[in-house]
């Protein structure tokens, strides 16, 4: 399920774009949530202004990312909890089943974790002889469909009635229904079964705090709560970006996560959990382990160009105003995360090159930063990997995508700095079209490589005489 097909991107997005029924469930999410984030900001007590302040304590705690994480560590161990720094998924996964195999785990329910789809956890669980299952319900939907997640915050989005209830009477054997009601109840009682009888639960986090040694969970389901509490062992994976310095730092951001999520002032559930159950307690767990993963993440942290990128909540504001997602889903960018914050991330992660078309897939318009809760410079960085695959970049190992284009471009340089040359260049250019196919004065095929500009529109044709040519014609004669 979490196989990287980045290489694909073209292709699938463009049956993305023909896939109709997708494209309403992604206007009707962008027009609920997008707009209703960007009305959310505005009803802060504080002004939208507050995002701002944010983004300086995101990139204050990024700063001191090292410090902020030892002392989280820490507190947790204070708490009883059990703390691990795994350098890469390998790391962060072999620590997970070292845990369930001392424990002696036969089932796992998960809460939603985009980062344990990061690191493919449930394949490596399931080839150790562990059943998993899935609790939120759009991630229990395409579990059952043998899918990747389409989005941060609603999964299935790409899923229809009729489809899930063909799914759930394949799979749960159920009669066949596409009614929503049933189709939850359903869920309910098969996700039910699945918490009584679990060994160990293993949820993301969506904050931690270094002050207190808590990591936050949010959820509109109550699933994640469940999962934390029943099993005898809580084992949480955290992003090693994903802490606050402070309590009132860690509540301004929650507060704006909310928001940027699903325009929310606060999700139905929220829990803070530090460690494992006080003996006098009846809930929560024997055992309470938070996995920190690394995966990357310093390698950008340590590129002053990208490092703002560490700031991301994860919150999928940015996906919710994304013209470019609108269009073309989650499943065309080929990893964990799509959207914006998946063409920046995963050429980070996976590497440039090979996930190129993410970045160069964006439109530069500008709405990610305006829907971020902490007004990530989103564009920014995209221009920047841009930069690297016409520059190419040792040290994150690009090449060169494609030398032609340098060779093309560092040309036309040359020719838009000569104003004689340039003016041959147009008069030629405006001679040659004469040949090219049109319909209605449009051009409809550019000649070579440049076709693709002529893939899905008509152009116009290069103007009989250049603007600066007509300005000194008409002035000749109004002087005359």
């Amino acid at each position: 399920m979490s196989a990287i097909s980045t290489e694909d991107y073209r292709k699938t997005a463009q049956e993305a774009i023909e896939d109709h029924v997708l494209k309403n469930a992604l206007a009707n999410l962008q027009q609920r949530f997008g707009r209703g984030a960007a009305e959310a900001y505005l009803n802060l007590p504080e002004g939208p202004g507050l995002r701002l302040k944010a983004r300086d304590v995101r990139m204050e705690a990024i700063g001191n990312l090292d410090a902020v994480l030892v002392e989280f560590a820490e507190n947790v161990r204070k708490n009883g909890g059990h703390v691990f720094f795994a350098r890469d998924a390998g790391e962060a996964v072999s620590y997970c089943l070292e845990v369930a195999r001392r424990r002696n785990i036969k089932s796992v329910v998960k809460g939603k974790s985009m980062l344990t789809e990061e690191v493919n956890l449930n394949p490596s669980l399931q080839e150790a002889g562990i059943e998993v299952t899935e609790t939120d319900l759009g991630e229990y939907i395409v579990q059952l469909a043998g899918e990747r997640p389409s989005h941060i915050l609603a999964p299935a989005i790409h899923k229809t009635r009729g489809d899930i209830g063909k799914l759930f009477a394949e799979k749960i054997g159920i009669p066949y229904t596409d009614d929503p009601t049933a189709l939850t109840i359903a869920a309910r009682k098969a996700l039910r079964e699945k918490f009584l009888s679990a060994d160990m639960g293993i949820s993301g986090c969506n904050l931690a705090c270094a002050e207190t040694g808590h990591i936050t969970t949010l959820s509109n389901e109550g699933n994640i709560r469940m999962c934390a509490t029943m099993p005898r062992v809580h084992l949480a994976f955290m992003g090693m970006e994903r802490i606050a310095q402070r309590l009132r730092d860690h509540d301004m951001l929650l507060r704006l996560l909310t928001r940027g999520a699903s325009a929310q002032e606060m999700p139905t559930y929220v829990s803070y959990v530090g460690g494992p159950a006080y003996p006098w307690q009846a809930d929560g767990p024997e055992e309470f382990h938070v996995v920190i993963v690394d995966n990357g993440r310093t390698k950008i942290l340590a590129d002053e160009d990208f490092r703002e990128m560490l700031c991301c909540l994860r919150c999928s504001a940015c996906l919710n105003m994304c013209p470019v997602y609108a269009q073309i889903g989650g499943h065309a960018y080929g990893h964990t995360y799509c959207g914006p914050v998946g063409a920046v991330v995963t050429p980070l992660m996976k590497g440039i090159n090979r996930a190129k078309d993410l970045c160069t897939g964006e439109t530069l318009c500008g709405a990610c930063r305006d829907a971020c809760p902490v007004n990530i410079d989103i564009p920014r960085m995209l221009l920047g990997l841009r930069a690297k695959l016409a520059q190419g970049d040792p040290r994150w190992g690009v090449r060169r995508a494609d030398r032609k284009e340098k060779v093309f471009y560092s040309l036309w340089s040359r020719l838009v700095g000569n104003r004689p040359l340039y003016d041959a260049f147009l008069r030629a250019a405006a001679a040659g079209q004469r040949l090219l196919p049109r319909q209605a004065g449009m051009i409809t095929r550019l000649p070579g490589s440049m076709h693709g500009w002529t893939k899905s529109r008509n152009i116009r044709p290069v103007a009989g005489q250049s603007f600066n040519r007509q300005w000194r014609r008409t002035e000749a004669k109004r002087k005359g």
